[in-house]
């Protein structure tokens, strides 16, 4: 629950609450996720998103390949 409240935030950021969510274009949706996939995270040690979900491809190719 915390980090879902957490990302609720950071989106609010963006995104003020109440504001109609059909008046958000896709390509500000877009722009959005691309900040914060792109945004450290303390709780990844300081890595971002992206960075930690290519981290665990690349941990998980190496095991099937073996």
């Amino acid at each position: 629950r915390g980090a879902n409240e957490n990302t609720n935030g950071l989106i609010r950021q963006y995104i003020p609450k109440g504001k109609d969510f059909s008046e958000v274009t896709n390509k500000q949706i877009k722009w959005i996720e691309n900040k914060l996939n792109n945004r450290p995270r303390k709780r990844l040690g300081y890595l971002t998103p992206n960075e930690k979900f290519k981290q665990i491809i690349n941990q998980n190719s190496v095991a099937f390949a073996s």
